[in-house]
């Protein structure tokens, strides 16, 4: 890049922030929700439960046309843009407590819309990243740097709620503001411009072909409806009475292959470019959507587990999940340096094996076990299987598509990594409302229900697992040939 080592420094810190911050605005909520309940006058779980899902829901559902948009009009411009959006509607989510009257209707509204902020700033952050650096190295650490950043924002993020609902929880969402436009203000100023490889669109018609509104509307309503279904059927349940479940549902997998379709037969510039990819892509992304949606399951229910069955106080609960992110931080060191040595299929063998060894250990860990022993081991190990599965999968993507698309290979890997939690835990939930009612006593119930999510959990890191064991054999073998046909090659017949 040719920049001084303390430019690049911050640079890299700029963009990494882009992960920290998405974690970041997830993980602040979670430890508020009872407090942010008692001030509106909110018990129920499920209406509770959309104050974090529906950010999850906009930040996985808008990544796509976000990374597109990347790609049109430059990534540090979209990049500035979604630092400030994102500052925006996180200070309407603390302002909102001053409207007595509509006051959780403007929280959840507020939450809804400051996930595009990151939905934004996530794929532009890393598609500069992709264009900036050749393969290699630095490239490879850049990566593992910003897969790094995740387990960090979230643990910060619920540290600082937990310290500020000591005074007044909507400071914490004061405060982030504005650390967010101080973050935009540092992209004006450090993030260099990346040379578009294309000319913006001169008219509406061509810019509607850029963005493929057509196949950008059709995806992302098949993506919102599939996820809201499986994330409110936790909330009332799938009875008949709740038709609309069932209905939101079936359009949503009535609209996926029509999407599926229109990319492949309609669109001019295709939102994704199938024809682009190869079946290595398939199985990284097959890989990174199981292990990170069984990511998902454990958070969650680890959180659930410290929380409602080991009765810890939210600074409690933030000093037991503490060793994640200096765990995180050696495995993207660790992922950066071998990455160029190790095929990357091997990569994804470990990082699966990390996510389906840090899951079992949770699903079968005692009650009233000390901390010390599986639950601080799990925090340790899950770590590992992020932070190895995220850059592998990026540089993969990011070397299978050209620099003009780099948005979109940016776009993809976050469009999986952010579905499959948020459905993970819409598949999880619904296990767990199937199967809690076995126990002698409430407290078993509750175990129960975790555990047969933790389960699912589990089932998935499985398959996982075995994708990633069937990648790494094609590719191997793939290797292999390529070597003997190079010998082969080389030999030449003894003239005559």
């Amino acid at each position: 890049m040719g920049l001084p080592l303390w430019r690049e420094v911050a640079f890299i810190a700029v963009i990494c922030l882009s992960m920290f911050t998405t974690q970041l605005g997830l993980g602040q909520v979670l430890l508020l929700l009872p407090s942010i309940g008692r001030t509106f006058g909110i018990s129920n779980p499920g209406d509770l439960s959309w104050l974090v899902a529906g950010y999850s829901l906009t930040v996985g559902t808008f990544i796509l046309v976000s990374g597109r948009l990347g790609d049109i009009y430059g990534y540090k411009r979209m990049l500035c843009i979604g630092y400030a959006w994102f500052a925006v509607w996180t200070m309407i989510s603390g302002l909102s407590i001053y409207d007595t009257k509509n006051g959780y209707v403007m929280f959840v509204f507020a939450r809804v819309l400051s996930g595009i902020g990151p939905a934004i700033t996530m794929p532009n952050g890393l598609a500069i990243f992709g264009a900036a650096y050749p393969d290699g190295m630095r490239k490879a650490m850049a990566f593992a740097l910003f897969g790094a950043c995740a387990p960090s924002g979230s643990i910060v993020g619920a540290t600082f709620s937990a310290l500020f609902d000591l005074v007044w929880w909507p400071w914490t969402f004061f405060s982030f503001a504005i650390v967010l436009v101080v973050l935009a203000v540092l992209v004006i100023v450090l993030v260099p411009v990346i040379p578009r490889t294309r000319a913006p669109p001169a008219t509406w018609r061509e810019l509607l072909q850029a963005v493929d509104l057509l196949g950008g509307v059709v995806g992302v309503t098949s993506l919102v409806l599939i996820n809201f279904a499986w994330n409110q059927a936790v909330v009332v349940g799938w009875r008949q009475d709740r038709d609309y479940v069932y209905i939101c549902l079936l359009l949503g997998m009535i609209l996926l292959p029509v999407f599926f379709v229109i990319e492949t037969k309609v669109a001019v510039e295709p939102l994704i470019p199938f024809s682009a990819l190869s079946s290595d892509v398939g199985f990284v992304m097959a890989c990174i959507a199981c292990g990170w949606g069984c990511f998902g399951i454990w958070l969650f229910y680890l959180l659930q587990f410290y929380t409602n069955l080991r009765h810890g106080s939210p600074l409690q609960i933030s000093a037991w999940f503490s060793p994640i992110p200096a765990s995180g931080f050696a495995a993207s060191i660790t992922t950066g340096i071998i990455l160029g040595k190790v095929r990357s299929s091997i990569v994804m063998v470990m990082s699966m094996t990390f996510f389906l060894v840090g899951v079992i250990l949770i699903a079968v860990a005692p009650v009233d076990q000390t901390y010390w022993a599986q639950t601080f081991v799990c925090s340790l190990i899950i770590p590992w299987g992020m932070d190895m599965s995220f850059p592998a999968g990026t540089i993969i993507m990011s070397a299978s598509l050209p620099k003009k698309h780099q948005g979109v290979a940016a776009s993809l890997i976050n469009t999986v990594v952010n579905y499959s939690v948020s459905l993970g835990l819409g598949f999880a939930g619904t296990v767990e409302l199937q199967v809690d009612h076995g126990g002698l006593t409430e407290q078993d119930d509750l175990l129960r229900g975790y555990r047969g999510a933790l389960y699912l959990g589990i089932g998935l890191a499985a398959l996982g697992l075995a994708i990633s064991l069937v990648f790494a054999f094609k590719q191997g073998r793939r290797e292999s040939e390529s070597k003997r046909k190079r010998r082969s090659a080389s030999i030449k017949l003894p003239d005559k």
